[in-house]
């Protein structure tokens, strides 16, 4: 057997990828056509890794007996192209990982709501003091965290990009929170392509795992009623009662697992907003699967502090209150926050598009926006979807820019909302960068 691993990109998994296979023995090769972090290239030295930068050694990369790829790869790649007509395997990092341990899984997928919901999770067990890793999307990678620690459980935050790559790797509990158009220039612009990759969340379940799915998902119940599942299926909702899941009717939030039950009013909920109430249900039903007691998770939905970048209150000026949400990429995200918000708006939006359509937004953006001030390179999707509809149309081309503008048009009462509905890769590194920026902005008023 050939035990020559190559890693394609030398990112968070592709590192952690890298340490492992270097741990369990492999011939280990990394090549990405970007440059390294330092920090990454100091641990690859460490553990006597091989790599390139700045390029990827096509005949070298070649002789690989498995890749492991970067999920921000895409499987157009020409290399990747080549791999796949040669018959070399091309996995997720993963997919990998989950080889060498033995730890439950719980993986969380859907358009919006999965870091809320994974960093929720595990803020749950981690107060339940079970020993546990948060990776995938969030924190550090998988594969690191497999290759140095000994964790008896992970919660796993997995995009759709992620789940590609996955084919014999098998979830414990599976959650599938939501799904709309994201990501489709990756998809052939087909949706119904999107959605069988989120399902592979599901592959490989059996009758001892758990399912947990939005009921009130249009798009997740179509696919649902055409397909057949083994695992043990706990729907959420709100809008109606199930008798074994989670929902939300009248102003409490009700919780049922087999004979174990939990409910809580939907005011207390450290989380607010309808996008919250399905974050908070699946959270606490998977709580209830793990055996955790009703005080824990009580204690930990009142006290859970939200992710950076994620509808995070930055500070109030001139009576104006400015809100970080850098991480809503798409229209759904945005959709949920102008919805959150009471009073006047004036919105931040604008990057690299992914097929976005924002007539979905024109009833919200009619009745509560008063300004959109448009932030990219190029913004005139924006500026045709929204002429004529009401608010003034301010077009911006940098963080502070865009902070300045909204500053002049605000007032006493009113949110200033960065809710981009679109990637950050035309100005900014990456979302994290985006909303640090417009925070540091907000902070020099």
């Amino acid at each position: 057997m050939n035990n020559r691993l190559v890693i394609l990109g030398g990112g968070e998994s592709g590192v952690g990828a890298a340490v492992l296979a270097k741990k369990q023995g492999y011939e280990v090769f990394l090549s990405d056509s970007g440059v390294i972090r330092p920090a990454a290239k100091d641990l690859l030295g460490e553990h006597g890794i091989e790599y390139e930068e700045g390029m990827h050694s096509v005949s070298h990369i070649m002789q690989a007996g498995e890749v492991v790829k970067s999920p921000g790869i895409p499987d157009t790649l020409p290399l990747v192209e080549d791999l796949n007509r040669a018959g070399i395997p091309v996995i997720s990092e993963i997919e990998f990982a989950g080889r060498f341990t033995q730890a439950r899984k719980i993986c969380i997928t859907g358009s919006n709501g999965k870091t809320t919901t994974s960093s929720l999770i595990y803020y749950l067990l981690k107060n339940a003091g079970l020993n546990v890793g948060l990776a995938g999307n969030v924190g550090q990678s998988f594969a690191y965290q497999v290759a140095t620690q000994n964790y008896d459980i992970y919660v796993l935050e997995l995009s759709s990009f992620q789940l590609d790559g996955m084919y014999d790797f098998k979830a414990d509990i599976a959650i599938l929170l939501n799904i709309t158009p994201d990501h489709l220039d990756r998809y052939h612009y087909d949706l119904k392509e999107y959605v069988k990759a989120k399902f592979r969340i599901t592959q490989n379940m059996d009758e001892d795992d758990c399912f947990i799915f939005c009921r009130d998902d249009e798009i997740s119940m179509e696919h649902l009623n055409r397909i057949v599942l083994k695992a043990k299926m706990l729907p959420i909702s709100q809008k109606v009662t199930v008798p074994e899941g989670a929902y939300a009717v009248d102003d409490k939030m009700h919780v049922v697992y087999g004979e174990q039950e939990f409910e809580m009013f939907i005011n207390e909920l450290a989380l607010q907003g309808k996008h919250n109430v399905y974050n908070s249900m699946a959270a606490a039903l998977s709580a209830k699967i793990m055996k955790i007691s009703n005080p824990v998770i009580r204690e930990s939905l009142t006290s859970f502090k939200n992710i950076p970048h994620r509808m995070e209150q930055v500070a109030r000026v001139k009576g104006a209150l400015y809100i970080n949400d850098s991480k809503a990429t798409n229209v759904n995200s945005v959709w949920y926050a102008l919805d959150s918000i009471q009073g006047p708006v004036v919105w931040i939006v604008g990057g690299q598009d992914k097929g976005n359509d924002y007539s979905v937004l024109e009833d919200l953006v009619s009745s509560k926006v008063k300004t959109i001030v448009c932030l990219g390179k190029d913004n005139k999707k924006i500026i045709n979807a929204f002429s004529g509809k009401g608010p003034e149309i301010i077009d911006t081309h940098s963080m502070e820019e865009a902070v300045a503008q909204s500053y002049r048009v605000s007032k006493p009462g009113d949110t200033v909302l960065l809710s981009p509905a679109c990637a950050s890769f035309d100005l900014f590194r990456n979302y994290e960068d985006r909303g640090d920026q417009f925070k540091d902005a907000v902070r020099k008023l």
